[in-house]
């Protein structure tokens, strides 16, 4: 899949767009999908026969609200690499990150989903693969623990610690229930060690909330 995507050239001027509210997905990441809305379930048929790249970014106001809400600047472009349908009809998918977008404009177009404008130029940095170097490992995981136990949360800490760091940054990133804003923030980081220091940010901040840290046993 990484080969596809090496320079700049190798991405499209226009993209296709999955607007969903809390949801994140990050260059590498790896994000499955239910999708079951006629427009969306379009939108699939179109990236399966085409280059299968979806562009995933957040509206500024809640879908229900507006059949099409404004949305955040940035994105994040994703390859469909994996596809089921299930006996009802929906699909099931996995999008995987390949690099962030900024919305120049957006295009009129007959299709029930919304294409845009993208220009990937700012995020090119995406499309290589991250110094992992300087990872804070010990301060993200004593930040993780603590926030687990306040939510009651448990997680398989097995494949935390076995985690290579750029796997482990956006698991968490992804998974962990941060508000819509927050998810923006970790998103429109300028770099990995940007994004590193959001989420532990984020992390803590939680833990020093009014309740403090809870105990983990």
């Amino acid at each position: 899949m990484s080969g596809k995507y090496n320079t700049l050239d190798d991405l499209p001027r226009t993209v296709d767009i999955f607007p969903l509210t809390g949801v994140l997905l990050l260059p590498r990441g790896q994000l499955p999908l239910n999708v079951y809305e006629p427009r969306y379930l379009a939108l699939v048929d179109t990236a399966l026969a085409g280059k299968r790249l979806i562009g995933l970014i957040q509206p500024t106001l809640h879908e229900d609200k507006s059949l099409t809400p404004p949305l955040n600047a940035i994105g994040c472009a994703g390859r469909l690499t994996g596809f089921r349908e299930s006996d009802d009809g929906r699909y099931l998918i996995t999008l995987t990150g390949i690099c962030r977008f900024r919305v120049t404009e957006e295009i009129e177009t007959p299709t029930p989903y919304r294409r845009v404008r993208a220009d990937f130029a700012p995020f090119v940095g995406d499309l290589k693969e991250a110094d992992e170097s300087n990872f804070p490992r010990d301060r993200l995981l004593a930040a993780l623990r603590d926030y687990l136990a306040r939510r009651d949360l448990q997680a398989d800490w097995k494949s935390v610690l076995g985690a290579p760091p750029e796997t482990l940054v956006n698991a968490l990133a992804m998974l962990c229930p941060f508000e819509p804003a927050e998810k923006q923030a970790l998103l429109e980081a300028p770099g990995w060690d940007e994004r590193v220091d959001t989420l532990v940010a984020l992390l803590e901040m939680d833990n020093a909330g009014p309740q403090g840290p809870a105990s983990v046993n």
